[in-house]
C-alpha cells in the first residue's frame, strides 16, 4: 500500500535514537511530518535535517511531531542527531519495511542498495496523508514552504 495524499498512512514501530519504539498510530491527535532521508552525516541530508531543526519554531505553530527516517542504524542516528544537535527524533528503519510502505524504497542510489528516496509526509491528527513529496534525485531538498503550507492549514 502506498502513502498516497487522502490515504491513511501506513503504521509502523521503528526503533529511535535512543533505542525506543516509536509507534506512528500512538502520535495521532497532532499532524506528522515523516522526513525520509538516505543517509546521515551525507551533506545534503545533514542539510535538510538541520532546516528542520532550524525550523521547529515554525513547526511549533502547527504543534505537529516531527521523526526523521533512514535505514541507518540507531547507533549512526544517535551520533548524528548528537552532532547535528537535532531537536527531533530519528527513526531507523533498519529492515526497511517503512521505505517499501511509504513507497520509497530506493534501488540504488549511486551503488548505494536498499535507501530511502528523500521524501517528505505531512499526516493530519487522523492519521491521514495530506501531503506526500517524493524526490527521484537524492540531491534535490523537499519544498519546505509547501510543508510549512500544509501544517498551517491543518492548524
Amino acid at each position: 500500500m502506498a502513502a498516497d495524499v487522502g490515504s491513511r498512512a501506513p503504521d509502523f514501530t521503528l526503533t529511535n535514537q535512543d533505542r525506543q519504539p516509536v509507534t506512528l498510530s500512538e502520535q495521532r491527535g497532532k499532524p506528522v511530518v515523516l522526513a525520509f532521508f538516505p543517509a546521515a552525516f551525507s551533506s545534503v541530508c545533514q542539510k535538510e535535517m538541520c532546516t528542520f531543526r532550524d525550523s521547529m519554531a515554525r513547526l511549533g505553530t502547527a504543534d505537529a511531531h516531527v521523526y526523521g527516517i533512514s535505514v541507518d542504524t540507531f547507533f549512526t542516528l544517535k551520533a548524528f542527531q548528537d552532532q547535528q544537535k537535532l531537536n527531533f527524533p530519528l527513526l531507523s528503519d533498519f529492515n526497511k519495511q517503512a521505505i517499501r510502505d511509504y513507497g520509497v524504497f530506493n534501488e540504488d542510489m549511486i551503488g548505494l542498495r536498499g535507501i530511502a528516496k528523500r521524501a517528505v509526509f505531512v499526516i493530519d491528527k487522523d492519521g491521514i496523508v495530506r501531503h506526500r513529496e517524493v524526490l527521484d534525485d537524492a540531491r534535490n531538498e523537499p519544498d519546505y514552504e509547501r510543508v510549512f503550507a500544509e501544517l498551517a492549514s491543518l492548524a
